[in-house]
C-alpha cells in the first residue's frame, strides 16, 4: 500500500482530503504484511548496540514538481538517558493548511519507548503509542468518536516508527541501520496514523551523487515502492522516490 504525501486517515471514518492534489508516491510507503506478528524476514530479534544518535535541528521542505507543498521543522535532542525526536509538518491543501506533530522517545539503543502524534485541519485526531519490546499499545482519539485502542506485536526489534509526513523519522531509520555491516537489513515498522504494521528493507549504496554532491545513500524498499535517502556526514539531507517528481529536501 503506497502512502502518499497527505495526512494519514483511519478506517474509523476518517477519509483522505480529496483536495491534496500533490498526491505523489513519496512520503510513507510501508506495505503491511499478512500478519503483524509474522517475523521480519532477514531481520534480527536483537536490538543493535551500535546505534548512535546526535543532536540535530532543522527544516525539511516538501517539494512536488519543484514547488514547495509543505515543510517539517524537527529537532533531535537528548532527554535524561533517552532521546526525543520532535517533528511538526505543515501541508498546504485547497482547504487550508494541515498540521501534523509527532514526538518520539527512544532508548539509546534505538528501541522506541513512546510516540505521540496529533493532526488538525479538515479532521482532528491524536494518539499515544507505548512500546514494550516487540509489542505496541495504541490509544487513538478521533473528534466526535469514542476512544479506540489496539494492540500490535512485531516479529523483530527495534521497531522503526515511520509516520505520515514526519520525515525526521527517516533520519532515525538511518541511525538504526548498521553502516559497518552494510548489506540488506530488515526492520519492523509501524505507521501510527494508519495503525499499520509492516516491514522495510534498507541497503547502503555507498557514495552517490545527489544534486551535484557526493552523499551516502540508503535505499529503502517495501513491496510497493523504493525511496532513496541521502546522508551527509550522518545527517539526512534528501529523500527521493525514483521516477517521481517529488522529494524532501533539507533547507
Amino acid at each position: 500500500m503506497i502512502r502518499k504525501i497527505e495526512v494519514g486517515w483511519l478506517a474509523q471514518g476518517l477519509k483522505p482530503a480529496a483536495c491534496l492534489g500533490l498526491l505523489v508516491a513519496l512520503a510513507v510507503a510501508i506495505a503491511p504484511r499478512k500478519s503483524a506478528a509474522s517475523p521480519a524476514h532477514g531481520g534480527s530479534s536483537k536490538v543493535s548496540s551500535g546505534v548512535v544518535f546526535t543532536p540535530d535541528k532543522g527544516t525539511f521542505k516538501i517539494l512536488a514538481g519543484g514547488k514547495e507543498a509543505g515543510q517539517e521543522d524537527f529537532e533531535v535532542s537528548p532527554s535524561g538517558g533517552d532521546w526525543i525526536v520532535r517533528g511538526t509538518s505543515t501541508i498546504q491543501t485547497a482547504k487550508g493548511p494541515t498540521h501534523v506533530t509527532g514526538t518520539l522517545e527512544l532508548h539509546p539503543n534505538g528501541s522506541p519507548v513512546r510516540y505521540e502524534w496529533s493532526t488538525d485541519g479538515e479532521k482532528t485526531a491524536s494518539a499515544t503509542v507505548t512500546f514494550d519490546g516487540p509489542a505496541a499499545s495504541i490509544a487513538l482519539n478521533l473528534a466526535n468518536t469514542q476512544p479506540y485502542t489496539q494492540q500490535l506485536t512485531f516479529g523483530s526489534v527495534p521497531v522503526a516508527v515511520l509516520d505520515n509526513n514526519l520525515y525526521d523519522q527517516y533520519a532515525v531509520l538511518g541511525d538504526l541501520y548498521d553502516w559497518s555491516k552494510k548489506g540488506v537489513q530488515t526492520f519492523s515498522v509501524l505507521v501510527p496514523q494508519e495503525l499499520t504494521p509492516g516491514t522495510v528493507t534498507v541497503e547502503s549504496l555507498g557514495k552517490q551523487d545527489s544534486n551535484g554532491k557526493q552523499m551516502d545513500e540508503l535505499r529503502v524498499k517495501t513491496d510497493d515502492l523504493e525511496l532513496d535517502l541521502f546522508f551527509d556526514r550522518g545527517r539526512l539531507m534528501r529523500i527521493a522516490a525514483p521516477g517521481s517528481d517529488a522529494e524532501i529536501v533539507r533547507d
